[in-house]
């Protein structure tokens, strides 16, 4: 769901009781659409994390350490110039909207006061974060530069006055009265569904809009007009008490995270239910990993694009072959064809169109009747015949040498797949992208010595019972990890028929159950079915798993294996990076 001004209200009560009368202590801007301000308070950092991203723009404090930019962005620099040692004075919301504003007072070099604004709009793909100059309200930057060209109400960049964006005519949330409230969903034709809340009152979603219906109904008379005095008390007695009694929880099924608020969702139902302590916690959880998934898949586009092309093309070849083994399968009629024509040869004249033989291959000794060139000699009609037979014959198993070849091609392309849409960091893609140039899916121009980067490590947990556990990241890394880092009486898993990453288990000795079982499910979560139920995976030692010649990295093969069905969950084990 998108974060809306109800559940910004309870994340602005978290950020005012940390910042306000703080210094800023750092600014960095680790995207181009995202800044960090860090606040130093009780011998603690503060990290305040504000984005402006088109998909989840939002506000809330992270305990991320997130990587810069080797040079910082302008906005950055602005920032920096102007906020840097500035002390927050107030946090203020308007009109409980998704409209924030962060005050300042800053120090030039002079000794002088000056005022400053953060104005943060978290407004989907309008979303925007500028600095205005108190005095005469005049943008110092913008982190999205916006022309007369995109938006005709107002433009925002260095050196122009700010303008806010257009005020709602929706009543505010937490400032009503009845007869307001009635006067509002009168004139402007409110209907009474499940998106009332909705269009009645700035900064609630859809999702909350449901959910209050849903409570109304539970508890109420019918949900109309004629009640309009019943719904007013029950909206205003909710939003009263809605911060002192926050429900701060994430709504998930099959522990992927579905909605959250800091409103209890009782109309979801069948989902598990997390509980946070601060609403912070509760947003950085649920949207870090869209965020971060979407950032590296859009980095990682082009080579899934790459991988998608190829995989088209084997699955045409595929195609191909499989038609050209149905004609070769008639390779056994021309055989015979050319048998019987053989054994009567004497029988057969020039001229003849067909030729009706006794099949002697057959039990019953049925006539066949043998089309033929009355153009050519018998002798010319039977090697006709033959030359069909050998044709489709060695046609035969060439395809199914292709075929064979084809197959272990996609094998490895739906490998590399997974392993892209697994990838957990700029690195890993790098990784990707380094094992497709060695495999010349990707081709280049050397120019000179080429840069080395330094490849990833593999994931690496703990198990409950403190054992070493090694996921691979890419196929390059599955063969280092299984045929090099491994010992022979290490534990190997893969999940079957699969496409997955190698995961080892350091054997100590006698594995437990629960490692193995640990170990199971991070083989299952780190493969295609990652999203699936009862997952095979296989298991065995490393010294029964084997690389055939001339194989694609990451390809192997193993017997003495044992399996295991296990439905995957992102693993809780503690992670070394």
């Amino acid at each position: 769901m998108a974060l809306d001004g109800i559940f910004l209200s309870s994340l602005i009560e978290e950020i005012k009781d940390v910042i306000i009368d703080c210094r800023v202590d750092k600014v960095n801007q680790p995207e181009k659409d995202q800044i960090i301000l860090s606040f130093k308070k009780n011998r603690k950092i503060h990290k305040l994390l504000i984005s402006s991203g088109a998909n989840y723009p939002r506000i809330h404090f992270t305990d991320f350490n997130l990587e810069n930019p080797k040079q910082a962005p302008i906005f950055c620099m602005v920032l920096r110039k102007y906020l840097n040692t500035a002390t927050v004075l107030d946090v203020r919301q308007l009109n409980s909207d998704r409209l924030l504003v962060i005050d300042f007072k800053s120090s030039d070099e002079l000794g002088f006061d000056s005022m400053y604004s953060l104005i943060i709009e978290i407004m989907g793909r309008h979303s925007n974060i500028s600095l205005v100059r108190t005095r005469d309200n005049i943008i110092m930057d913008s982190i999205k530069h916006v022309g007369a060209d995109v938006n005709s109400f107002r433009v925002l960049y260095t050196g122009v006055e700010y303008i806010y964006p257009p005020v709602s005519t929706k009543l505010d949330a937490f400032n009503f009265e009845y007869d307001e409230f009635y006067k509002y969903i009168t004139t402007k034709d409110i209907q009474f569904t499940e998106k009332f809340f909705t269009g009645t009152f700035t900064g609630v979603s859809s999702n909350l809009s449901s959910e209050l219906v849903y409570r109304y109904l539970n508890k109420n008379a019918d949900f109309n007009l004629e009640n309009a005095k019943n719904i007013y008390d029950f909206t205003t007695e909710l939003f009263k008490n809605m911060h002192e009694n926050k429900f701060l929880a994430a709504y998930a099924k099959k522990g992927v995270l579905k909605d959250f608020h800091s409103v209890e969702l009782t109309s979801l139902k069948d989902c598990e239910i997390e509980q946070y302590d601060s609403p912070s916690n509760l947003i950085e959880t649920f949207y870090f990993r869209k965020d971060k998934h979407d950032r590296l898949n859009s980095k990682s586009s082009n080579l899934q694009k790459i991988i998608n092309t190829n995989i088209s093309r084997c699955d045409k070849k595929m195609r191909i072959l499989n038609a050209t083994l149905k004609d070769c399968s008639t390779k056994g009629t021309y055989k015979l064809h050319g048998e019987l024509l053989t054994a009567n040869i004497y029988s057969l004249k020039k001229g003849d169109k067909f030729a009706n033989l006794v099949n002697y291959y057959s039990d019953n000794g049925e006539y066949i009747k043998i089309k033929l060139d009355e153009h050519k000699t018998p002798s010319q009609n039977v090697q006709y015949y033959y030359k069909k037979y050998n044709k489709f014959k060695i046609g035969e198993e060439m395809a199914l040498i292709q075929m064979d070849l084809t197959q272990n091609e996609l094998k490895y392309l739906h490998s590399v797949l997974t392993n892209i849409l697994n990838v957990d960091n700029y690195s890993g893609i790098e990784d990707i992208k380094n094992e497709l140039i060695e495999t010349e899916y990707i081709k280049i121009k050397k120019h000179g010595k080429t840069k080395k980067v330094k490849p990833t490590k593999p994931r690496h947990f703990i198990s409950s019972d403190g054992i070493d556990i090694y996921v691979g990241r890419n196929n390059i890394q599955n063969d280092l990890l299984t045929l090099k880092f491994a010992n022979k009486n290490d534990m190997w898993l893969h999940t079957k028929d699969i496409p997955g990453s190698h995961v080892i288990i350091k054997n100590i000795g006698d594995i437990p159950a629960n490692t193995l079982l640990e170990a199971v499910n991070l083989s299952a979560f780190y493969s295609k079915s990652q999203n699936s139920s009862s997952v095979p995976v296989d298991y065995t030692q490393v010294r029964n798993v084997k690389k055939p010649s001339g194989a694609k990295p990451g390809m192997v093969i193993y017997t003495t294996n044992k399996t295991i069905y296990v439905t995957p969950v992102e693993s809780t084990l503690e992670r070394i990076e």
